[in-house]
Formats: C-alpha cells, sequence, structure tokens
C-alpha cells in the first residue's frame, strides 16, 4: 500500500490496472512487458518515441503486442525534442564535466512527459521505464513523473526482478522466445537520438580498454575521415541555429544535416569517465557530431555579440545547468529560472560562424553578426583615432590599488 497520496511506496501488485510502459524495443523494454504481463497480470500500454533513433519504428508495434501490450503509441517527437530540449540547452552551452553534451540526459524529460500524457489519455494508474538501478534514468524518468503527475504509481522492473544482468535477460528473452539483437559476445547497452549515440557496457567496463571500431555509427573513424578539410557555415538568431551554408532548416532537419555534415569529418566522439548521479563512476562512449559542431559555431557568434560580463556571468551559470539536465531536474523551478536568465542573454546572440572540420577537429574559422560588438578601430594594433593608449596607466594604477596595500604590509 502507500504511504500517502503521493505514492511514495508501490502499491500491492494487484492495486495496478493497467501500465503505460518506455518501450524501445531493445533487451530491457523487450523482456519487461512479458515480464510486466506475468508478475503484475494487468494491461499494459507501450508507448516509443521517435526522437530520431535512426531506424524503422513500426516493426516495434506488432513486436510489442505479440509479447503482451493491449496497444502502442509511436510518436514522432523530433521536432519537439530539438527545438523545445535541445535548442534551449544549446543556448545555455551546456556541457557535463567539461565533455558530455548530454545526449541522452536530455531525452529522458520529454519521453516521460509524453508517457504522462499518454497515462491520461488511458486512464491508467502506473507508469514503468527499463532504467537500471544503477543508472541516471532512473532518477530523470522518476523526477520527470512525479513533477508533472506527483500520484503516478512508478513500476521500476531493475528494481524489482531477480534477474542480475544483461546476460539473465538474455536467457529470459531465449526462454520466452522474445526476439532481441543484444548477445552475450556483444551485451553494449546503447541510446540513440537526434543528438547522439552512445555506448555502455561490454568492453568498456574497462576503463583501460580501448573502444571497439564496430562502435561508429554517426562519425566515421579519424582515418577513414577525408583527406581535405571542408568548411560548413551556421547560422543563428537569438541564440539558436536556423541555417547551414545559407539554407534554412527546420529544427530537426537542421541537426540531422549538422550531423551528417560534422560526422563524415569524424567530428564529436568522446570516450570518458563520468559521475553518474546515484555515486559511482561510469564509463561511455558518446557521438555527437551535429552537438559538436553547434556548440563551437554557438560560442563563435556569443563571442562578438555578447556583453563582457553578461558572458561572464553566464559562464558561471553552465556547470549548474548541465548538472540539472544530467541529473533529470529538467522540469524543476531552478532549472526554468536559469533558462530564462540565459534566455535573455541570448537576445543579440544572431550571426553566423564558419567552421573547419578536418579529421575529428572542429575549429572556429570565422565569425560575423550584424550586431556585433567587436569594433576593429578598437581592437587593432595599427595606429588609430579611437583609443588613447595613455588612459590605460589610469585604469591599471587605480586597480593595483589593493595589491600595493597589501604589499607593504608583507614588507
Amino acid at each position: 500500500m502507500t504511504i500517502d497520496g503521493f505514492g511514495w511506496r508501490l502499491p500491492l501488485t494487484d492495486t495496478i490496472k493497467k501500465i503505460v510502459v518506455a518501450y524501445s524495443g531493445g533487451l530491457d523494454t523487450s523482456v519487461i512487458i512479458t515480464w510486466l504481463k506475468e508478475t503484475y497480470r494487468c494491461e499494459v500500454v507501450a508507448f516509443t518515441a521517435d526522437i530520431g533513433q535512426g531506424e524503422e519504428l513500426e516493426p516495434l508495434r506488432e513486436k510489442a503486442i505479440r509479447t503482451g501490450a493491449s496497444k502502442i503509441y509511436i510518436d514522432d517527437l523530433r521536432e519537439e525534442f530539438v527545438r523545445d530540449f535541445v535548442f534551449p540547452m544549446l543556448r545555455a552551452n551546456a556541457v557535463y564535466e567539461g565533455r558530455y553534451l548530454l545526449g541522452t540526459s536530455i531525452a529522458r524529460p520529454l519521453i516521460a512527459k509524453r508517457q504522462i500524457e499518454i497515462a491520461r489519455q488511458e486512464g491508467a494508474d502506473a507508469v514503468c521505464h527499463g532504467a537500471t538501478g544503477k543508472g541516471n534514468d532512473q532518477v530523470r524518468f522518476e523526477l520527470t513523473y512525479y513533477a508533472l503527475q506527483p500520484g503516478i504509481k512508478i513500476v521500476a522492473p531493475w528494481r524489482e526482478w531477480t534477474m542480475k544482468g544483461r546476460e539473465e535477460l538474455i536467457d529470459y528473452a531465449a526462454k520466452h522466445k522474445i526476439p532481441v539483437t543484444a548477445t552475450k559476445s556483444k551485451p553494449f547497452s546503447t541510446d540513440r537520438n537526434l543528438l547522439h549515440i552512445s555506448y555502455e557496457g561490454g568492453v568498456l567496463e574497462d576503463p583501460w580498454k580501448e573502444s571497439t571500431a564496430d562502435m561508429y555509427t554517426l562519425a566515421v573513424p579519424v582515418e577513414q575521415a577525408p583527406d581535405k578539410a571542408a568548411y560548413v557555415e551556421v547560422e543563428f538568431e537569438a541564440g539558436n541555429p536556423v541555417a547551414i551554408d545559407g539554407k534554412r532548416l527546420a529544427p530537426a532537419a537542421l541537426l540531422a544535416e549538422a550531423n551528417r555534415i560534422a560526422g563524415s569529418h569524424g567530428v564529436g566522439r568522446v570516450d570518458l569517465v563520468e559521475n553518474r548521479y546515484v555515486g559511482m563512476k561510469s564509463r561511455g562512449v558518446y557521438e555527437t557530431p551535429g552537438g559538436t559542431l553547434l556548440h563551437a559555431a554557438h560560442r563563435a557568434v556569443e563571442s562578438i555579440t555578447m556583453d563582457r560580463e553578461v558572458l561572464h556571468l553566464r559562464e558561471t551559470l553552465i556547470p549548474k545547468y548541465a548538472e540539472l539536465v544530467y541529473y533529470g531536474y529538467w522540469f524543476s523551478p531552478e532549472r526554468t529560472m536559469l533558462q530564462a536568465a540565459i534566455d535573455e542573454s541570448q537576445r543579440n546572440v544572431t550571426g553566423t560562424a564558419r567552421l573547419k572540420l578536418y579529421k575529428g577537429n572542429c575549429d572556429v574559422a570565422g565569425r560575423k553578426s550584424p550586431v556585433s560588438l567587436y569594433n576593429p578601430d578598437l581592437a587593432t594594433f595599427e595606429a588609430d583615432r579611437v583609443y588613447n593608449q595613455k588612459d590605460a596607466e589610469g585604469f591599471i594604477r587605480l586597480n593595483a590599488l589593493r595589491l600595493r596595500a597589501g604589499a607593504r604590509t608583507r614588507t
């Protein structure tokens, strides 16, 4: 039974009438539908979010029904994903622990949001996800569930069933004749969307071992990248990318094009050990070619359009913003507050950046803006009539006052 109306403790199995499960068709969720039917003996509705996995999702319909779901929703959320989740994060330049562009993290609040909407539509009293009890995703899903529907019941199979790992899930799938692509020799856990693809598990659990070549999906190995550099121009309006090489594109199409261009030059592959919210370190390999390109381009346009103090203040907010996304607090009041401040800083971030792509590198080659704060008459090392260099002497002496006073006390 529950402790109170917020459902902090999972009710007895016979009190759940209908569950909406976030269904990807991968190993975990393929097993989950059958397990839910066996364990809870209630109706199960599957929900698959199309956020740019790059695969045909329609076959999941038959698979979900065959394994026990009464119906399945397959919703195209690609435009909403990029417009309302990826781009706000891009405006904040969010990077977790200096390297991770948060490709998996930013997808979870959207999936969970739509899952709650379907639960309301279906009259379901519970939702379910396939995240393990060791990872971050369980937190991201459940914080969103509770933020949007405080009294929802949550089923988290990895925290309930007796199976201890992916090999046992593979055995369970074989026993119940559930088709899965994972094998005991290649048990990688992957997550893909329009922003990135991630790999965890298998050989990657040894941080000393190099990732294998067959993991490359979005970015070609640098050894196979073209021997000639390519240039690409990205145009921004109020902090949002709106065009690539002069062609205006809707958000999802723009990110897909950025992935194609940057990926063909081996850009955006990262191998890192990160600190999970639950307390452990975890090693993962990420490919984020388009995100890497847009991030570099965005910073380039910011450099000539943002006031110095506004930019510096915004820089102090980036680690906190990235942490909130990584931990799963997208729908928190503090993230909303930070977003408002960040978006205010982006009003004049309008212009174009030119990037040079070569063998995995993404370097800024130029930037311009109709509202640029860069004044070549001030910055020049040649003779000018705008800046009186003698003024710098008083500026320096005033700023040195406290240093000189402190020095006297030490002599």
